[in-house]
């Protein structure tokens, strides 16, 4: 690790194979707390390229226990985080819509490192048990068209990398790995991440699989559709600067996006808005992300038509139903 750590402290940066040895060794346990922590910061004070994001999700992926759901067509709505904002569970609530209508959900997540809240975070403090059992997610599919893959129990090979992260509490190139290691590698890939270099590479590397995707950044720093400014909508299709305006929504303002300041206030946004009592601004911020979501599924139908379908499974109670359909009984 000292002869790579060099390396980098010159401003120079990995090829794809270093990038995919280094996170091996960094699992198979040769490296200790204070290596791993130093090789982190680097990519906390610089840009990572293509090459080093590609090695280090092509390791993430060898390592990962693996997910067989491809008759299902499942999509992935999550975020990078790591975006400091503390909004709710956005990507979260937005996968339950989609679920609700119709686009079967294989979602991945994990505890919040930068945010009071993340998916993991909220969902256990609702009673969900995390699993690895391959047929509890099925089952979850069958049911309520969603399942929920908590993170470290699909890695286990870097669980002596979690406690560093939570130690530093900051993003890493962890974050920027988490929604393109999904175990179950889904067809689909609803993804916001926290800058406009990220969504870029993002972007390059799925052009080389055959997925659909939807990689979003808002330019004010959030991770996902905020609608409190730009956003930049990647896709396979084309590279969009939009504003809220362009798909039928109204700007908000940051502050009606927060979580709460604890999991506890976090969940119960989360509860309010499935059951059809959320505030104006939190619906619409959900029906936006889960709407280019159906889309990103759904590529041949409308952005305008797909959010309207977010809309009416919100408002009609079908997103809960899914949520009541998902939960342990």
């Amino acid at each position: 690790m000292k002869e790579i750590l060099h390396h980098l402290f010159e401003h120079k940066t990995l090829t794809k194979n270093e990038a995919y040895e280094v996170l091996k060794k960094m699992a198979s346990g040769d490296y200790n707390a204070a290596q791993i922590a130093a090789f982190i910061t680097v990519y906390m004070m610089r840009s990572i390229t293509v090459e080093e994001l590609e090695g280090f999700r092509n390791a993430m992926l060898e390592l990962c226990v693996p997910v067989d759901l491809k008759e299902y067509n499942t999509i992935d709505v999550c975020g990078t985080g790591g975006d400091s904002k503390d909004t709710f569970n956005i990507s979260t609530i937005s996968a339950f819509v989609v679920a609700a209508a119709g686009v079967r959900v294989a979602k991945h997540g994990n505890y919040g490192v930068s945010s009071v809240s993340g998916s993991s975070s909220v969902m256990e403090y609702l009673g969900y048990q995390f699993t690895a059992d391959i047929d509890h997610l099925r089952q979850k599919i069958d049911k309520a068209g969603i399942c929920f893959m908590h993170a470290p129990l699909f890695h286990p090979a870097v669980k002596n990398v979690a406690p560093i992260r939570k130690d530093l509490g900051v993003k890493t190139f962890f974050n920027m790995l988490g929604p393109m290691i999904n175990p179950a590698q889904p067809q689909n890939q609803m993804v916001g991440v926290f800058n406009l270099e990220l969504a870029r590479l993002y972007a390059y590397l799925y052009q080389k699989e055959q997925k659909n995707y939807a990689v979003v950044h808002a330019l004010d720093g959030y991770d996902e559709i905020s609608l409190t400014g730009a956003f930049k909508l990647f896709t396979n299709r084309s590279e969009q600067l939009l504003q809220p305006e362009d798909i039928g929504f109204h700007t908000l303002l940051p502050h009606e996006l927060s979580s709460g300041g604890t999991v506890k206030d976090a969940a119960q946004i989360f509860l309010q808005i499935l059951k059809g009592e959320g505030t104006p601004a939190q619906n619409t911020v959900v029906c936006a992300n889960a709407g280019i979501a159906i889309h990103c599924a759904n590529p041949y139908t409308s952005i305008e038509n797909c959010i309207a379908l977010a809309k009416e499974m919100l408002e009609s109670k079908k997103a809960w139903k899914t949520f009541t359909l998902f939960m342990p009984q």
